[in-house]
């Protein structure tokens, strides 16, 4: 089948070469990484930023070749705002070469575009759990903006917090500084009415007068039982900001520990709420800007060092919680559309701006999106 191919700075002989090399085996020194799958809906924007997928500090000394029958690729990203024709499964893949047109490595991900009005007729109850970036309430406003347009399913979000400048309805479980941890195990016998001493909204003292980790009381108690249809975790950050960049080797035990107290949270999710869709969401990237990394940590933590962890993190993100689905568990590719340079201030190393945090929220609406219009081709 003849595939459409754009290219962001090639000459003809480099795209010769590189074309020839696609479908060949080829190491890939920059780690090039892309999920199993991503998502979009008619009418609603949806990229890839190049510097989200590779692990260098000068993505624009590379060249892209991005192969799909829909979107363009533009100088830093491949995009696309899908129509009602483009519904269905489109193949996906990246070549990545040097300034010399040699290949350092490829991927392939699908990209599934769902109709706009899938899950229409349903009503369906949402909760967000995350850390400072779902407190700031941006990327959750975003998403009840999206599920209000036509074509979408009467909502509901529960949560207990409704952080910065939340829009009617929106609510949520999202803290400034907040690790998997921390909503696993932490208890405060004083707490002070901020969100930053505070127990975990899931842990309470048990018949013993000992911390434990309840969401099914959490659900009774504040929502008189009603379980999620969907839940979305986007976490990470946190939990791994102080790893050491050096290596995998050397961020991994991080990771590892991090994936423990995931492991904890989402079984106590699970066996609170066994119908739900629970979303994991990958760790989103830095700031583009060194400089923004300056102005947060004043050299102690450099951008390249965050971009390292993170890298690696989301690596083992889509190998640990990919494949799950069985379980009730989904990848939420939010890593992918968030621009690192647009998206970001400049003076902040991790916080999307307005633009960012929005992007955030179009990729875990058309996640969400997918799931319903699953659902519905399983009850045809």
């Amino acid at each position: 089948m003849k595939r459409r191919i754009w290219i962001t700075g090639l000459s003809v002989l480099a795209l010769a070469l590189v074309s020839t090399q696609a479908d060949a085996a080829a190491p890939n020194p920059l780690r090039l990484t892309l999920p199993p799958v991503f998502y979009a809906v008619p009418g609603v924007e949806m990229a890839v930023y190049y510097d989200n997928i590779v692990l260098t500090e000068t993505p624009q000394d590379c060249r892209f070749t991005i192969s799909c029958d829909i979107g363009k690729a533009e100088d830093r990203r491949w995009a696309v705002t899908p129509k009602r024709t483009h519904v269905g499964d489109h193949e996906f893949a990246v070549v990545l070469a040097d300034a010399s047109g040699k290949s350092l490595g490829q991927a392939k991900t699908t990209l599934r575009i769902v109709p706009a009005r899938a899950g229409a007729k349903r009503k369906i109850k949402l909760m967000i759990i995350g850390d400072s970036l779902t407190h700031a309430t941006v990327y959750p406003n975003e998403i009840a903006r999206l599920l209000s347009e036509p074509g979408n399913p009467k909502w509901r979000m529960l949560g207990t917090h409704k952080g910065r400048g939340p829009k009617e309805g929106v609510i949520h479980e999202g803290y400034g500084g907040w690790t998997w941890n921390r909503f696993a195990v932490k208890y405060e016998p004083n707490p002070d009415g901020t969100y930053k001493k505070r127990s975990s909204p899931f842990v309470f003292l048990g018949a013993d007068d000992k911390p434990v980790l309840d969401p099914a009381r959490y659900f009774d108690e504040n929502f008189e039982g009603e379980r999620p249809d969907f839940i979305t975790i986007l976490l990470g950050i946190n939990d791994c900001f102080g790893a050491k960049p050096e290596s995998p080797e050397t961020i991994d035990p991080r990771v590892d520990k991090m994936f423990g107290f995931a492991k904890t949270l989402l079984d106590a999710l699970r066996k609170a709420a066994p119908d739900a869709e629970i979303g994991v969401c990958i760790t989103t990237p830095p700031n583009s800007r060194e400089g923004a990394f300056q102005a947060n940590y004043k050299g102690k933590y450099p951008r390249w060092g965050w971009k390292r962890i993170q890298h690696r993190l989301v690596e083992r993100e889509l190998e640990h919680f990919g494949n799950r689905q069985k379980e009730g568990l989904y990848l939420v590719p939010t890593q992918l559309n968030v621009d690192p340079v647009d998206g970001y201030p400049v003076n902040n190393g991790v916080h999307p701006n307005t633009v960012g945090y929005k992007q955030v929220g179009a990729s875990i609406y058309a996640w969400l999106k997918a799931r319903l219009h699953a659902a519905e081709a399983t009850q045809k």
